[in-house]
This record gives structure tokens, C-alpha cells and sequence, in this order.
């Protein structure tokens, strides 16, 4: 394979390759203690996951990012403009290792939750267009049908919420399913 196949790829699958060769690297490792420690690791559901496109827009549900930290993995690796869906409601969240990522990619911000104050703060002037909605269904109806054609439409929480992340995952894909 040569590197202009690869780059074509994407960012996720080489990166997926290079863990399965680290992978073959690791059941061929004689310390059976070590190689038990890394197949312990189970698939995180609602984590990136492909739902659907609709209407030019790729929906990627990222349900299980419930920090800061967490989200700007999801942002960083999403190729493309973006519709972030968020919630609001942690005042305390510091939203400022964010910024940069947000600047560069995410044309759209949806706060869904009662207190997105902490939201606004921290994204007014960088992103161009902050709105708020009352669930996640509103969020993704809002975001199926804005401006911005050919976006992908993240939801990635970045802040814990009253639902857990299963079942917020699964509203968002039934939403989405919906369209």
C-alpha cells in the first residue's frame, strides 16, 4: 500500500490499523499477565458512532463524551464542519481547551438543557451561530434543517446530564432515525 492510499483512509482508520497491528504485537507477547490487561478493553458504546446521513448531513453520535476532554477528541477527529450538539447545565465545565478546535470547525452550536449560560460564555464571537433547545429531539431537528449543508451534526455532550449515556445515546439515534 502506498501513503496516498493510506492518507485516503482517514484519521480513524489509520489509526484503527495501527491498533490492530498493536494488537498482533501484543498476543505474541510471552507475559500472559500484560496481554490479559489489554484485551480487557470492550468497544464503548454510543462513542463515535455513524448514524445516519440525511438530507447532506452525517449524524455522529458521541453520546459517551461527557467531559470536556472527551469532546474535544470527538471535535479533533471529525473531519469537516460541524454541528456540535451539547448540553448545558456545568457551569463549572472549563470549556477553554476547546476553543481552538471550535474555531477552526464548528459553524453551529446547540445547547440543549436548561443552564447553557457557561455555553455562551465560552463560545460567543467564536462560533457563528449558538442556539438553545429543550432535548435532544429539538437539537437534532434544529440541526437537520440549518444553513449549513454537508456538516456533520456531532452530538458529543462535553457535560454530564440527567440521562445516562446509554439512554442519551439511544434518543439521539431514535431522533435521528425519525428525520
Amino acid at each position: 500500500m502506498n501513503i496516498e492510499t493510506l492518507a485516503k483512509q482517514g484519521r480513524d482508520r489509520v489509526y484503527g490499523g495501527l491498533a490492530a497491528v498493536e494488537s498482533l504485537k501484543l498476543r505474541q507477547m510471552r507475559n500472559s499477565a500484560l496481554r490479559t490487561c489489554f484485551t480487557r478493553f470492550e468497544e464503548t458504546s454510543y462513542r463515535m458512532e455513524y448514524v445516519a446521513r440525511i438530507r447532506g448531513k452525517e449524524f455522529i453520535n458521541d453520546a459517551a463524551a461527557r467531559t470536556v476532554n472527551a469532546t474535544w477528541y470527538a471535535l479533533e477527529n471529525t473531519e469537516g464542519a460541524i454541528i456540535w450538539i451539547a448540553n448545558g447545565g456545568d457551569a463549572k465545565a472549563n470549556y477553554s481547551m476547546l476553543r481552538s478546535v471550535v474555531l477552526r470547525k464548528v459553524r453551529m452550536l446547540i445547547c440543549v438543557g436548561g443552564d447553557t449560560e457557561a455555553l455562551h460564555e465560552a463560545f460567543q464571537g467564536i462560533v457563528p451561530v449558538i442556539e438553545d433547545v429543550d432535548s435532544i429531539g429539538e437539537a437534532v431537528h434544529k440541526a437537520c434543517y440549518s444553513q449549513f449543508e454537508h456538516a456533520k451534526v456531532v452530538y458529543s455532550p462535553a457535560a454530564p446530564d440527567v440521562l445516562t449515556a446509554e439512554m442519551a445515546g439511544e434518543v439521539f439515534r431514535h431522533e435521528v432515525n425519525e428525520l
